[in-house]
């Protein structure tokens, strides 16, 4: 590992112009200093929790969202541009300017209880980790999920936070109807390089010891490999996949590495700092499966690449699941519980 980030316990310190704006702030810098930036917290005045997708690869239609932005930090992270429409910078800003749905249960409420909601399954979260520190004390994802409880709405959620299972018994309450899966995002089991590349997120064996006793709990659970990152963690991909089933696990995905806009910039930063000796052959090996390119933003492409590359990690990935007895059966959430709990009552009084 080379130099450590001048921003301590960040994943950039990069603060890239926002595409949208035309005007740009580039700050002076003194090369001597540490600085710790804070992380500031910004009321979302969203006046609706629930997002619809459209984009067919995906796997949920509607998403819900507690906060934009992601403390994590995750240097290679798809997500960091959607900041930009917020007017912020898709670096530094996406992990230190957290926008905060305080009336996300509220508005939640409501929108479940719209004539028009049939208890379709919610993805919690689909740009941001639902699970972030900030989770700890403003409780909104907890909020929320009490909510889904009490609504009996499925819900899949995908995070790297061993938090998660401060929520065993909402999702109890919600495993017991088939309404929920959990997935755990597991990038490497390499301690040093998951501190570099997601300096906030949960250490990998945490993740593990996260899907140890949502499984102990008869939750269902699924581990995400994510990214694979070509030439740096994608000889891993077997090891995640059976410490994952290991400890409980009984579905797996994955996605390659996804570098988006600005995004790329980021990251090559990142590898320059933090692996020079690799960089070049990552981001070789990323463009052979990308069609010459460092992102593919094509539907059913993006997730998985193509070409040889691509080919050899879906191969060793399909491989890896049949000897682990992974993906046997297909995980879905049912809505078949989803009620309205005062219509509920209503009709119980005729």
């Amino acid at each position: 590992m080379s130099r450590e980030s001048d921003y301590r316990g960040r994943g950039t310190d990069q603060n890239p112009a926002n595409r949208f704006e035309r005007l740009h702030y580039e700050p002076e810098r003194d090369s001597e200093a540490e600085p710790r930036v804070p992380t500031q917290y910004l009321r979302d005045v969203s006046r609706r929790v629930i997002s619809r997708n459209d984009s067919p690869d995906v796997g949920f239609e509607f998403s819900l969202n507690p906060y934009r932005g992601c403390e994590h930090g995750c240097s290679y992270c798809y997500a960091r541009p959607t900041h930009e429409y917020l007017g912020f910078s898709s670096g530094l800003d996406f992990e230190t300017r957290i926008l905060v749905k305080q009336d996300a249960a509220a508005l939640l409420r409501k929108e479940l209880s719209a004539p028009g909601w049939k208890g379709a399954p919610l993805a919690l979260s689909g740009v941001t980790d639902p699970y972030q520190p900030i989770e700890r004390s403003l409780r909104i994802t907890r909020a929320c999920l009490q909510i889904l409880a009490e609504f009996l709405n499925p819900v899949v959620i995908v995070t790297k936070n061993y938090l998660v299972v401060r929520d065993l018994d909402l999702l109890g309450t919600l495993a017991r109807e088939q309404a929920v899966i959990v997935t755990l995002s597991l990038t490497t089991l390499r301690a040093d390089l998951q501190r570099s590349l997601e300096p906030r997120a949960s250490a990998p064996r945490r993740r593990l010891e996260a899907i140890r006793r949502l499984s102990a709990a008869s939750i269902p659970v699924r581990v995400l490999v994510a990214p694979v990152i070509p030439g740096l963690n994608d000889h891993e991909l077997p090891a995640l996949l059976e410490a994952a089933s290991e400890a409980g696990a009984t579905a797996a995905g994955y996605v390659l590495l996804r570098l988006p806009h600005s995004v790329k910039a980021l990251f090559g930063d990142w590898l320059e700092k933090y692996v020079p000796e690799r960089a070049s052959r990552v981001l070789s090996l990323l463009s052979d499966s990308r069609g010459g390119n460092l992102y593919n933003p094509q539907f059913h492409q993006r997730m998985k690449g193509s070409g040889p590359y691509a080919e050899q990690i879906q191969a060793l990935f399909a491989a890896s699941c049949r000897r682990l007895g992974l993906n046997r059966s297909p995980q879905l959430p049912s809505s078949a519980a989803f009620r309205i709990p005062g219509a509920a009552r209503q009709s119980e009084l005729f």
